[in-house]
């Protein structure tokens, strides 16, 4: 026998080892198979990236993905240290994230071209079999571009150090150079060391909304090599406007005028504007809208002319008041919601242009509402219902789009447990007491876990299941993980989207937080949640959160708990730097520990290339592993033991005739 596999264990699994050996039919090929995982095991733990509440900063993005968070820069200063200066590898750097535009730039520059190029292989070669080390020949081979594929393994794999390959290896680096490949070569190494650099993406979630590149980010995405994507409350708004959804799409199109962004609506996925378009200029032609200017704090300087804002506004405060009575018609026909308090234009006194809540009037900011009927203020004007079935129809039929949504439904979900960490991008709902918030969905009550495996049912029956009262109310649905007071993607009270806009005392906007979000600071209650979602309580275990950025300006911290918790929401965005003072947080996790990286903000893409401007980051040590962390230590490493634990008893069915070996 092998081990401590007895017959009996055979004779247990040998159903599911008869199928086993399809794909092993003889001692040989199982034994082979065994002695490579084996292997495998043994390797350094691939890097994970976490990214949290991009909205839509592409540029950004794109940057600290081909940087890998510094890890690129890191990964050069510790090859290179002395050898080169400063500048040298200032410029390798900005050649690796941007290798066609730098080529470009230094093409123009160099005066012996040929001594250049083989200078800059010979560099490009040592950083990628630096970053390629800790994988398998048979992973790289897998990663990379087929035309110089059996080129890149030769000089992966031997040494200029060894004299018998020395001549062999300056030969295939002449010849790279001779036959006028190098611009490409240097492109697909460059292209590989970055994909190399992070085997594993993580998005905690909010893709969209605010700034103008989300369709370029889902575009990035959709074709990158390893990722997965939890679902913050912006994914779920335009999910839902893809599912078809008009509250959704309501709430899309405004956050879109909000923050002047056109651009992920018309160019990125082609949602025709001009009925709306029309349908402001006509209904608002002689109102100022001033509330409704679009926020303009993070635009470039002249990227929009005053007729276009003059437009958007209007625009702006059309789709708002469509949006309330849309919004209204759900809470109607959903009073398990519980959001009939999210009703408030028949709280508007509309002669005297007053809002009256709780018994107090409030002086409103606009008191212009020519499509809104005082005797019925939530009936949609024909001119309305027309518009909303064109923009329906807009959103439903993109195909770009959908395509984008399929890839979110496809790698994404509520949360992910991922080598003992616990990623959800807002909350767990809780009580005042610490324990879970039991919230009623239809006939049943959800909490914990089964309550985010729950609305993660939901919205795929809302965009998968055929037309139907089941796929109607779980279209509904997503509208009440946008901004719905149980919704683990939101769990705040209510979203004062009515107030903000239309109430001068803002102290009505005011958006009370779920008990999670305090409750969260204490380290037993991240270990009662860790262990709700099946994650033993540890040292390396720690939740990952997004969604509430971290105000630095104020003093508050990305580490909560003991080290439990992290946030990293730190302002990609630009619309919340003014608040949080930085640009983001990004976490990377390797086989040494965890590490937390803190951005300053990003220039432009111009001067990243041109002058190598590089994001400044600050790295915080979360975490340090004085015993390099393995691929067996990892939830892959526990896949490939059990893997090899079957092909092990395969071996002993082999041997012991139980199960014949196949020609």
């Amino acid at each position: 026998m092998m081990g401590n596999i007895t017959e009996e264990d055979i004779a247990k699994d040998l159903r599911y080892l008869q199928l086993l050996s399809r794909s092993f039919p003889t001692i040989a090929e199982a034994s082979t198979e065994i002695i490579n995982l084996e292997a495998i095991l043994n390797l350094p733990k691939g890097t994970e990236h976490f990214l949290s509440d991009i909205h839509g900063e592409y540029e950004a993005f794109q940057h600290v993905l081909k940087n890998a968070s510094g890890a690129v820069k890191r990964k050069v200063n510790e090859i290179f240290g002395d050898t080169l200066t400063k500048a040298e590898k200032k410029e390798l750097c900005t050649l690796i994230y941007y290798p066609e535009e730098k080529l470009r730039l230094l093409k123009e520059q160099e005066q012996d071209l040929d001594a250049w190029y083989l200078l800059t292989l010979t560099r490009l070669v040592r950083v990628c079999q630096n970053v390629s080390s800790k994988y398998t020949r048979s992973k790289v081979r897998k990663s990379l571009p087929r035309e110089f594929s059996y080129i890149i393994q030769e000089l992966l794999h031997e040494s200029t150090i060894d004299p018998n390959k020395h001549a062999y290896i300056s030969v295939i680096l002449s010849t790279i150079i001779s036959t006028r490949r190098a611009d490409d070569f240097i492109i697909a190494m460059c292209n590989l060391i970055q994909r190399l650099t992070i085997d594993l993406l993580h998005i905690v979630g909010d893709i969209y909304d605010r700034g103008p590149g989300a369709h370029l980010i889902m575009d990035l995405l959709c074709d990158y090599h390893n990722f997965d994507i939890q679902w913050g409350n912006h994914d779920v708004l335009w999910m839902g406007a893809a599912a078809g959804n008009d509250a959704c799409i309501a709430n899309v199109v405004r956050m879109c005028m909000r923050y002047a962004n056109l651009l992920t609506l018309e160019d990125g996925y082609g949602i025709n504007l001009l009925p709306l378009a029309t349908f402001a200029m006509e209904t608002y032609a002689d109102d100022p809208c001033t509330v409704f200017a679009p926020k303009m704090d993070f635009c470039s300087e002249g990227e929009h002319s005053e007729k276009t804002l003059r437009l958007m506004a209007q625009m702006h405060k059309a789709i708002t008041i469509i949006q309330l009575k849309l919004e209204a018609a759900i809470i109607d026909r959903r009073p398990d919601f519980g959001m009939n308090d999210r009703k408030l234009l028949h709280c508007i006194d509309y002669e005297r242009g007053v809002f009256i809540h709780n018994g107090k009037e409030y002086e409103l900011e606009d008191t212009y509402f020519p499509t809104i009927d005082p005797e019925n203020p939530y009936q949609l004007t024909e001119e309305e219902q027309i518009l909303v079935q064109k923009l329906h129809a807009s959103f439903v039929n993109s195909e770009k789009l959908q395509k984008h949504m399929r890839c979110l439904y496809t790698y994404g979900g509520m949360y992910t447990v991922c080598n003992s960490n616990l990623l959800f991008h807002a909350s767990v709902p809780m009580n005042e007491d610490a324990t879970f918030k039991h919230v009623r969905i239809g006939e049943k009550e959800y909490w914990g876990q089964k309550l985010l495996q729950k609305t993660d049912q939901l919205m795929r029956t809302a965009y998968f299941d055929e037309e139907g009262e089941k796929k109607a109310f779980a279209r509904d649905y997503m509208w009440y993980m946008w901004c719905g007071p149980d919704a683990p993607s939101y769990d705040k009270d209510k979203m004062t989207t009515f107030e903000k806009y239309f109430v001068v005392d803002k102290s009505l906007m005011k958006e009370v937080k779920g008990y999670y979000y305090t409750l969260r600071n204490r380290a037993d209650v991240c270990d009662t949640i860790l262990q709700e979602f099946g994650v033993e309580p540890g040292p390396h275990s720690h939740i990952i959160n997004g969604h509430v950025p971290v105000k630095t300006l104020r003093g508050e911290q990305p580490i909560k708990a003991d080290g439990k918790l992290i946030v990293i929401d730190g302002g990609f965005s630009k619309a919340y730097q003014p608040a949080t003072g930085i640009a983001g947080y990004t976490l990377v996790y390797h086989s040494h520990g965890l590490q937390l990286v803190q951005h300053e903000p990003f220039q432009t893409r111009q001067r990243a290339i041109e002058e190598g401007k590089d994001i400044k980051s600050t790295t915080f040590l979360v975490e340090y592993t004085s015993q390099r962390m393995m691929v067996r230590d990892t939830d892959k490493g526990r896949k490939l033991a059990t893997v090899i634990s079957d092909l092990r008893k395969l071996l002993v069915a082999y041997r012991t005739g139980l199960i014949k070996e196949k020609e």
